[in-house]
């Protein structure tokens, strides 16, 4: 079956991660069952989300897994010139939500699926369809650990979040996190005789910009980034009620990306300990200042040898020749890292310039040179 044709299928189905993804798994279900694939759909917990594992091709061997999500950003407040939730084709390109990030992708699988049903495999060709990545990988976290008992670990692991296909080792780990700051409340009138929960909140962040230059001064380096060391980023502080109201409390939302030389608990830790200093610096007038950080969400980062198997049947695969590294997180650390499957991401199309714009597309080019990357891979497999 065509890729642009699946493609033009996919893009009509407004996956927006607030929204239930079932119809579009029924789609894929369906495509994969009547090819002969072994099927098995994860469910979350709401019933109304779900990620789907597929396997063909012989059992008693690892094979390897090709993997993607099948949610969308929201297209709401973009101005749009084309219908985001129908496919356009025009001068070369596809527009539509996801056409980029990262449904050209999926249809690349599909297409790969609908070939490789009609061929004798000598190792079987794994499909990974996970939901909520656009929120933090929150999908793939939950179905993770399914897939050594449905289809068996694989030897291998692309992920196919736009790159321009060319192969990537890595990414930054992310974790979200928030700051509830504790104060007092009072007239205003007599604001001195409180304690501003405001204050707490931006002394805490005043202390995160601290930790900000140290990491970018004094932290690890890596200069395949584009921002070479770990970022601490505030991205939202809110709290009081009204000009006369003294805030009780207050909320800061932030987040730290981290390098594979910097560890995760490490930074958490430091953080933690900001926090407390601001509070102490408030407690001997007022006991109960606190700051309690919490960690909403994480992903791990992913940093693959690029001297490794998987990079270099990655790279003879696609036809090129050195690495790179992104700047957006993938579901592809938790492959590598929760369940050690050599893992890179290479994929169609460009995160910089198509992923989250108004009028997405991706280039009909990059679409046939993952196809032509995928034949290879089926050549390979089936030889």
């Amino acid at each position: 079956m065509n890729t642009l044709d699946i493609l033009d299928q996919l893009v009509a189905f407004p996956t927006v991660s607030a929204d239930s993804n079932l119809p579009i798994i029924d789609y894929i279900q369906n495509f994969l069952t009547e090819r002969g694939f072994e099927a098995h759909r994860v469910t979350d917990e709401t019933g109304q989300k779900a990620g789907l594992f597929a396997r063909i091709g012989p059992k008693d061997k690892a094979g390897i897994l090709l993997s993607g999500h099948t949610d969308v950003v929201p297209v709401a407040g973009q101005n749009w010139t084309t219908d985001p939730f129908k496919m356009t084709v025009e001068d070369g390109k596809a527009f539509g939500r996801g056409t980029t990030d990262m449904k050209g992708y999926l249809a690349c699988m599909l297409a790969l699926a609908d070939r490789a049903s009609g061929v004798d495999l000598k190792e079987p060709l794994k499909l990974a369809f996970s939901y909520d990545e656009e929120i933090g990988c929150v999908g793939i976290r939950s179905m993770i650990d399914h897939l050594e008992p449905l289809i068996g670990l694989p030897r291998l692991c692309f992920v196919g979040e736009p790159t321009m296909m060319q192969v990537a080792v890595g990414h930054k780990g992310k974790a979200a996190l928030r700051a509830t700051c504790q104060g007092m409340d009072g007239h205003s009138a007599m604001a001195p005789n409180f304690l501003n929960a405001l204050h707490l909140a931006t002394d805490f962040v005043t202390q995160l910009r601290k930790l900000q230059n140290d990491y970018a001064e004094n932290g690890a380096q890596d200069t395949d980034y584009g921002i070479p060391y770990s970022t601490i980023h505030v991205a939202k502080v809110s709290g009081g009620l009204a000009l006369n109201i003294v805030p009780e409390k207050a909320i800061v939302d932030f987040e730290f990306r981290h390098l594979a030389a910097d560890n995760p608990d490490d930074i958490l830790t430091r953080i933690q300990a900001a926090a407390q200093k601001v509070s102490d610096a408030h407690q001997a007038q007022f006991p109960v200042a606190q700051i309690d950080v919490q960690t909403r969400l994480s992903y791990p980062g992913l940093d693959t040898d690029p001297d490794s198997k998987v990079v270099r049947q990655a790279q003879k695969l696609a036809r090129v020749i050195g690495t790179t590294k992104v700047a957006f997180g993938t579901e592809a650390g938790y492959f590598a890292t929760h369940l050690n499957i050599p893992t890179i991401v290479c994929g169609p199309g460009s995160m910089d310039g198509q992923g989250h714009k108004p009028d997405e597309y991706i280039e009909l080019s990059q679409l046939a040179a993952c196809d032509a990357m995928f034949e290879r891979l089926l050549g390979a497999m089936s030889s």
